[in-house]
């Protein structure tokens, strides 16, 4: 049986949320912890079911992950197998990130193929390249990845596009690497920052310079750290949505002002008045929503999941809106649900709203014009990603009628606690059997 939602709409939302860290930071700061001698706390950390995941297969090579209360407690523990189970193919995008650190701690690592939401290829070459570059050999088979490396070595890494899983798949191969390791054309987003700041917690010699350039000064090893994640900036952003979405107001705590900047200013070109304080945002658009044209980017431009709340958000704005995808080929995979919600939605290959992007002449769809105000109706939808699961609950939430979302499993892998929040705003959503 898989787990659905029943959602009756019900009006404005209205509450106080504090989210907690962020899920694209934390199962990457258990990975860190592998890499330090003794061990590290994580505070803060959310309730995802991506934790859980890496949890099993951070204990499956011999660590050690224990939950105290919000602190994950993560340890390296005495011995460490060189490769992850089989089992965990497909369930997350951490095993590609364990490649560097199992080759440091044992000179040889396996890792079968990874998963996660299914929003384009995101291919393993920017890893595969890097670490080739440092010293591994590297075999892939139908199976998984294969390395060597007696030890790796420092190297200028020039990645072709500022790829967040790449970055962090060269540092966390880099910090115990021998020698300097440059990595040019960098990502810099916040979670990035925060993984930076645990590795030097750890001991470890990072810098950051200019120009989207990260210098690592390998070292012998690294020791045990702590750290408080910050709050996850897209769920933030997701429950402020909610809020105006629904006529509402929510008030989201625990995610600074400083992690929104460019979410805010979109929202206030919308019509949004914010009401922010040193602990919490509030929005609200009581003389509407009006149409926009917005493109992600790589920080500090609009981050890609923020863009699917923000599709539901412009079916409610007054006039045409347009939203061009340039990070992810296939990111619009969960358009065709929100159609079914009455989304009035047309999808098109070339760049609209903005300058011509990597897609640029592909046959990508990756730009949305979204035609406002829709009357959105009930409907029964599958939910075929996290990002898509949460866009889907909250147009669910203002349709004429009642939904059920379909495999809601994707959505509470990478939301902390969705059902018990959304409930707590005023959303009418029971749990049934499918």
């Amino acid at each position: 049986m898989t787990r659905a939602w029943k959602i009756e709409p019900t009006g404005p939302l209205r509450g106080d949320v504090t989210v907690r860290g962020s899920k694209n930071a934390v199962t990457k700061h258990m990975v860190a912890a592998l890499l330090g001698e003794g061990q590290s706390r994580i505070a803060n950390a959310p309730r995802v079911g991506d934790v859980e995941i890496t949890a099993s297969m951070l204990r499956s090579v011999g660590g050690t992950v224990e939950r105290e209360g919000d602190t994950l407690v993560v340890e390296r523990g005495s011995a460490l197998s060189p490769a992850v189970p089989t089992s965990f193919t497909g369930r997350n995008r951490i095993p590609v990130l364990l490649l560097g650190p199992l080759l440091n701690l044992t000179g040889e690592a396996f890792v079968p193929l990874v998963g996660g939401d299914q929003i384009g290829p995101r291919p393993l070459d920017f890893h595969i390249d890097a670490l080739t570059k440092m010293g591994a050999q590297i075999v892939v088979d139908e199976t998984g990845i294969h390395a060597t490396a007696r030890r790796l070595q420092g190297t200028k890494v020039q990645l072709p596009y500022p790829s967040v899983g790449a970055t962090e798949s060269v540092m966390l191969s880099a910090v115990l690497a021998e020698g300097r390791t440059v990595i040019q054309n960098a990502a810099v987003e916040p979670e990035i920052m925060e993984l930076a700041l645990f590795l030097q917690r750890m001991g470890a010699g990072i810098q950051l310079q200019p120009d989207r350039r990260i210098l690592i000064e390998g070292v012998e090893k690294l020791h045990g750290a702590s750290t408080t994640l910050a709050g996850d900036r897209l769920e933030a952003f997701s429950y402020l949505v909610a809020g105006l979405l629904t006529g509402g107001q929510v008030r989201v705590h625990g995610c600074a002002q400083e992690r929104l900047v460019t979410a805010i200013e979109t929202l206030r070109k919308m019509g949004t008045h914010f009401d922010i304080g040193e602990e919490y945002i509030t929005a609200s658009a009581p003389e509407g929503l009006r149409s926009a044209a917005v493109h992600t980017d790589t920080h500090p431009g609009f981050a890609t999941d923020w863009q699917q709340p923000l599709l539901v958000l412009m079916s409610q704005a007054r006039g045409l809106s347009v939203l061009h995808e340039t990070v992810f080929e296939n990111r619009f995979v969960y358009v065709k649900a929100l159609q079914q919600l009455g989304c009035e939605i047309e999808l098109f290959p070339m760049c609209l709203g903005g300058n011509a992007c990597r897609f640029h002449d592909t046959n990508y769809m990756h730009s949305a014009v979204v035609h406002g105000p829709s009357k959105l109706v009930g409907a029964e939808v599958h939910v075929p990603d996290v990002r898509t699961g949460y866009s889907s609950v909250i147009a669910a939430s203002i349709a004429d009628g009642p939904s059920v979302l379909m495999d809601v499993e994707s959505l509470e892998r990478g939301y902390d606690e969705p059902l018990k929040r959304l409930q707590s705003l005023g959303m009418a959503i029971t749990v049934v059997d499918s």
